[in-house]
């Protein structure tokens, strides 16, 4: 008698949310369009997919949502001026509907999110008081707010404020009395060369210094708010453990697939990107890899 294989728990995990998110007869069918053992993409509108992840269900969740800054302003970049305006999806629609869109997303990582499962948002002063409200009036449980310095940024071309060299980064979870995972030893005696304030063997801060992406992560091209590996393997390496799943709902460029893959310990990754453009990138860097 012959007897079927059982599959692996992580590779079980990862088959079951396929199975939740393809549809029935009552839904419309919405396929991944890159997948392996441990990684799955989807060009499709988080907003419309999410709501069929199950309950409960994801270990750690980073979102770099839309800041909504595209306001006809301009910028410096590679020393030249050139427009501030990245793509439809990052214009404002107004306040309200502003607030009202990341109350969906957010809403849906609260349910999605495992008791003891943590959330990062990352954004500038034009979105990420918005996410910090909605995160409170949500009942999550704010534990750090990171301030990731980029020694590299930018000037400010206009002279008219301060030049924005940083980001803020908030780290929350679900539930206030769970556990969740903080991996306090390797973020105090780990090796993080790329930054400057780190201390050797010293406890990590919640000042970050870490450059813009290199050229070498640009290699397919690039997202216009694409974040440096080194930031995102910290925030895996801090927040994450073996077989941890982990949801990028605005996936863009694709570095936090690129960081789980890098870093292993089965650790999965479900991405999801609305712009075609970007999920071919990111499909690019993941061969890579």
């Amino acid at each position: 008698m012959k007897y079927k294989k059982e599959m692996p728990q992580s590779d079980l995990i990862i088959e079951q949310l396929l199975s939740c998110i393809a549809g029935d007869k009552d839904q419309k069918a919405i396929n991944p369009v890159y997948k392996t053992s441990d990684t799955v993409l989807y060009n499709a509108d988080c907003l419309e997919l999410m709501p069929r992840f199950p309950d409960n269900y994801f270990d750690m969740i980073f979102a770099d949502p839309p800041y909504n800054l595209s306001n006809n302003g301009v910028t410096c970049h590679a020393g030249k001026m050139v427009s501030v305006n990245k793509g439809k999806w990052d214009k404002s629609n107004g306040f309200e509907s502003d607030v009202e869109f990341h109350e969906r997303w957010i809403s849906e990582c609260r349910r999605i999110l495992k008791p003891g499962g943590t959330i990062w948002i990352s954004g500038t002063n034009h979105s990420i008081y918005q996410c910090g409200y909605l995160l409170q009036k949500l009942d999550f449980h704010i534990l750090n707010d990171i301030s990731w310095f980029k020694p590299n940024a930018a000037p400010n071309l206009a002279c008219t404020t301060f030049a924005h060299s940083h980001e803020t980064i908030l780290w929350a979870k679900k539930d206030r009395k769970a556990k969740h995972v903080f991996n306090y030893e390797m973020m105090k005696n780990g090796i993080f060369l790329e930054d400057k304030m780190k201390s050797p063997g010293k406890q990590m801060r919640s000042v970050w210094s870490i450059p813009t992406p290199p050229p070498d992560e640009k290699t397919f091209g690039k997202h216009p708010t694409q974040k440096p590996l080194s930031l995102l393997r910290r925030i895996l390496l801090s927040s994450t453990t073996k077989g941890s799943l982990i949801l990028d709902p605005f996936n863009g460029g694709g570095t936090t697939g690129v960081a789980a893959k890098m870093l292993g310990e089965e650790r999965k990754y479900i991405g999801i990107e609305i712009e075609e453009e970007y999920i071919s990138l990111t499909i690019k860097r993941l061969n890579k890899v």
